[in-house]
């Protein structure tokens, strides 16, 4: 006999006997080598899908096999009537259920992974018979476990009947039932609901079913809840489960099936039900209460979720209770309980986490009530979320420095999230308490910065501010009048903790906004903050404070402005910053030298960027290695960063949104950019640069990212170096073709090519690297798919902007045509331009049939469903350009038989010309006709995978 691995080997000689599934089995558990493993797998794969399946199966869980082989067996039942029950005659389907049931039966009191998965493939039969072919399935499943017989004790029968029940439900849930079965289907299980739900309740609630029973049980509830059982039917479950939760044994999965059963959508009719829901939930303080004392985590979760659970879901029809205010009231007050839980999370404790969102949740419901309704729960609520702010607060402070020592880096990331969570809390909350929560946090702050009295923790004073943070990261505090008040305080704090630090200096950050409308505030922070920037522990806040301050400021700032750039400088020289801050620090000191008057910044530049110069011509002197490789990028870095932001032309930011007249703006300056300025005295040293590394994709890419981002914030302002930088791309891409040249490229078409005096330039690289990228292309595009992507959006960019581009006489437009079969965006910018280019017109008079024959592969199952939408919009931009070009290509390309599929008819063809052809307007209406089109192409029309498409 052949070995597996031969077997699995040559499929054309598959034998899927019982010896063979035993022997592939064992190599799949057994076997030490890799390769044997996967090949088993894969052949046993075939041979569960294979008719012989049903001969095996049955052998395979014979009582003499071992549970993996018996385990195969049932799975490969369960694959067979999930998957392919069109197979199965119809005058089989009572002999195939007594079957089952008699395995079951047998295996009731044996492997308990092989139970489960006969179990499954019954639930399986069931869901494809029910109700017709078996009307009262659960009924039957209830009475023939009930019945005496087999040999098998009363006990494992129960524990069969209810592993079956359960997963039932599990099983529709992942059914592959067409959709108009599934309602079916699903109608018919609630219906069952009325055998299940008295059998549940009866082993639930007598004193001798044994703990396994009941666990079961409270599984089973769970699983069914799921299918939207009305929760009044569930109602006296329920309310057991709320008896079961004093079990240790019984708490996880009773919280389980408590929380399944009151977060169904459906559950909100139920007013009465949820009303006697409350007691019972508020009856768990108690338990709640002791576990905290105990230190017992899992039960204070446990009934923590149960009381968010019913608060988070259904807090409008409770609050709609009038006459039941206090009860609900009570819940919250629970539920802050559990906010404010002793201890720190997550180390000794994960509750108060979860009972976020509730917050949340109510304030969403309170604020959407018309005004009168409003304003009489806003005087119930509003002081407990006061409250909630002071509980949040106490939660977000640090631990002892000692206790916080002693976290793993785990639990710290896991306390910082967490902190952010509180954050966005408290942001949210401000929508509904307003300035009075400014006020409140100020009164706090003050009274513990100045009273001399009573010492103060770092961590108190740390969390009050804050929460001051996390409301003017995003909350606009202009109007506010405690800010001057908090500013004035900030210099008063004794910082003497890094995170304290961290807090004041985002603080600072936050408010840089408001710090733009009233400058005189400036000189009592910055100092804070240039002190902040020598210290490596408080790189980021203060570095990130610093760029804020100089964004948002940058016209208040001349005075401070040789004082920032000496500690910046001295802070780089130092390397005190990982590469990340240092580039956000040149960012901010672009923003704050594009204030100076043109003689001051290049008189800062010159002492900013010499040092930088210098060491970059030592290292284009040297031989190239990977460290001077980071060296150079790190200083190319700088100088894109610094030049990203450094724009003299822009006025007040304001402005350049077009609303109201600039309050401050840059007195126009003569002369060149600076920033050219210092491009034009690097360029030949970049040039060197280059002619070492022109290998090396990331030092080419820092350079372009040099003069891209300085095209950018420049805009015309950069035409000084066109010419010149031209000529170096030109250059740099004949030599080594890289992406990076192609998107600078990109950029300068975008921005002048369109202008008289630099047109010649341009051209010259546009065509340049459209002739070198199309000898690449010859020779196979798909080892470059970076170039490929780059180069079709700068085709796609040239026909935006420039059309004219493609009337040159040494440009292959054909080629170029034919490349964006890569890239569908390129045909939609190109096809418009049919009658204004004529070398595109006749391109695509000659070669869109191609085109169009291309398109329709692709949607008849040649490339990918997600790339549909594309092809969609090709058809869309060549039936609304050449409307009677398409009409024929389309009569021409789908007239060979089995194009673009065998499963498509000549009516389906003509169906979906007619629809493609009569759209002209509705771009969505052409991408819904080819989804659909595709669907029956591939055969998966009115199957599930069309339902998720």
């Amino acid at each position: 006999m052949e070995t597996p691995s031969r077997i699995a080997a040559t499929p054309d000689a598959l034998d899927f006997t019982v010896e063979n599934v035993e022997k592939a089995l064992h190599q799949l558990y057994y076997d030490p080598n890799i390769e044997n493993k996967n090949l088993a797998q894969k052949w046993l794969m075939q041979a569960q899908v294979s008719p012989q399946a049903w001969q095996f199966c049955w052998a395979l869980l014979s009582p003499d096999k071992v549970p993996e082989i018996q385990y195969f067996g049932a799975s490969a039942l369960h694959t067979k009537i999930s998957r392919y029950w069109s197979d199965i005659p119809t005058d089989q389907y009572e002999s195939l259920k007594t079957q089952l049931f008699s395995q079951i039966a047998c295996f009731s009191s044996g492997s308990k992974m092989v139970l489960t998965r006969l179990c499954v493939a019954l639930a399986s039969l069931a869901l494809n018979t029910m109700p017709e072919a078996w009307p009262g399935a659960v009924a039957e499943m209830v009475r023939v476990f009930q019945e005496e017989g087999g040999g098998v004790d009363g006990r494992a029968r129960c524990l069969a009947l209810l592993e079956l029940l359960t997963v039932l439900p599990e099983e529709f849930q992942t059914s592959r039932l067409p959709q108009y079965r599934k309602g079916q289907v699903r109608g018919a299980l609630g219906r069952e609901w009325g055998s299940v739900c008295p059998l549940l309740q009866q082993l639930l609630r007598r004193t001798d079913s044994p703990g396994a029973v009941k666990a079961r049980v409270l599984r089973c509830l769970s699983s069914w809840v799921l299918l939207d059982v009305p929760l009044s039917e569930s109602e006296g479950l329920v309310h057991d489960c709320f008896g079961a939760l004093p079990d240790p044994e019984l708490f996880d999965t009773a919280v389980e099936a408590i929380v399944n059963a009151i977060s169904q959508p459906d559950s909100q009719r139920y007013v009465n039900t949820l009303l006697k829901l409350v007691p019972q939930v508020l009856a768990l303080q108690e338990q709640l209460r002791e576990a905290v004392q105990n230190g017992d985590m899992e039960t204070c979760h446990g009934i923590c979720r149960i009381a968010v659970t019913l608060g988070e879901n259904h807090s409008r029809t409770l609050l709609e209770q009038v006459d039941h205010w206090q009860s609900f009231l009570a819940l919250v007050n629970m539920i802050m309980f559990c906010t404010g839980i002793p201890g720190h999370y997550p180390v000794n404790e994960t509750t108060s986490s979860l009972t976020l969102t509730f917050w949340y949740t109510l304030q969403d419901e309170i604020m959407s009530f018309e005004s009168d309704k409003q304003a009489v729960y806003l005087q119930v609520y509003r002081p407990v979320y006061f409250q909630l702010v002071d509980v949040l607060l106490h939660k977000a402070q640090f631990p002892s420095d000692q206790e916080y020592a002693s976290w793993s880096s785990d639990e710290k990331e896991q306390f910082r999230i967490y902190r952010v969570d509180i954050s966005d809390t408290l942001m949210y909350v401000y929508e509904m308490l307003g300035a009075e929560l400014l006020s409140n946090l100020y009164d706090k702050l003050g009274r513990l910065l100045t009273n001399a009295e009573q010492p103060t923790s770092w961590q108190h004073t740390e969390a009050l501010l804050y929460g001051f943070q996390s409301i003017a990261e995003t909350i606009d505090v202009n109007y506010s009048d405690v800010i001057p008040g908090l500013i004035g305080l900030i210099p008063r704090i004794n910082i003497n903790n890094i995170q304290l630090a961290d807090t004041v200096m985002f603080t600072i950050g936050a408010l840089a906004e408001w710090l733009a409308d009233h400058p005189v505030m400036l000189s009592s922070v910055l100092p804070l903050v240039l002190q902040a920037l020598g210290n490596p522990d408080l790189s980021v806040s203060s570095v990130s404070t610093l760029k804020k301050i100089c964004r948002e400021c940058k016209y208040d700032l001349p005075p401070y402005a040789t004082n920032i750039v000496a500690v910046s400088q001295e802070v780089l020289i130092k390397q005190i910053h990982k590469t990340s801050q240092c580039m956000w620090l040149m960012q901010a000191l672009g923003f704050l030298l594009s204030a100076l008057p043109v003689e001051d910044i290049l008189r800062n530049l010159h002492s900013l960027i010499t040092p930088y110069i210098q060491q970059l011509e030592k290292l284009a002197d040297e031989t190239p290695n990977p460290s001077n490789k980071l060296a150079i990028i790190h200083i190319l870095g700088l100088l894109s960063n610094l030049f990203t932001t450094l724009d003299i032309s822009k006025q007040d930011d304001e402005s350049a949104e077009g609303s109201a007249p600039p309050v401050k703006t840059a007195p126009p300056q003569p002369g060149p950019n600076p920033v050219v300025v210092v491009l034009q005295q690097v360029f030949a040293l970049i040039q060197t640069v280059l002619s070492k590394w022109l290998n090396d994709s990331q030092v080419v890419e820092a350079v372009c990212a040099i003069f891209e981002k300085s095209v950018k914030t420049l805009l015309h302002d950069f035409a000084p170096m066109v010419s010149q930088l031209s000529e170096m791309l030109g250059q740099m891409y004949s030599t080594i073709p890289q992406a990076s040249a192609l998107d600078l490229t990109r950029q300068m078409v975008h921005i002048f090519a369109s202008e008289t005096d630099h047109f010649p330039p341009i051209k010259a690289l546009f065509e340049l690297v459209t002739s070198v990228t199309l000898s690449i292309f010859q020779q196979g595009p798909r080892d470059h798919p970076d170039i490929v992507d780059s180069f079709m959006q700068l085709q796609a960019q040239a026909l935006k902007r420039k059309p004219d581009l493609f009337l040159s006489e040494s440009l292959d437009v054909k080629a170029v045509f034919h490349c964006g079969k890569f890239a569908a965006s390129y045909y939609t910018e190109l096809l418009p331009h049919c009658s204004d280019v004529p070398p595109l017109a006749r391109v695509v008079q000659e070669d869109g049939k191609l085109l169009v024959q291309a398109v329709l592969e692709g949607i008849g199952g040649g490339a990918s469903r997600s790339l549909m939408d594309q092809f969609a919009e090709v058809l869309f931009s060549l039936n609304k350009n050449c409307f009677s070009l398409l009409a024929v290509w389309l009569k021409e390309a789908l007239q060979p038989p089995g194009f673009p599929s065998s499963r498509i008819t000549v009516d389906q063809k003509d169906n979906f010309s007619q629809q493609i052809l009569r759209e002209r307007v509705n771009k969505r209406r052409v991408k819904d006709i080819v989804k659909e089109f595709t669907l029956l192409c591939r055969g998966l029309h009115g199957t599930e995978y069309a339902a998720e498409y």
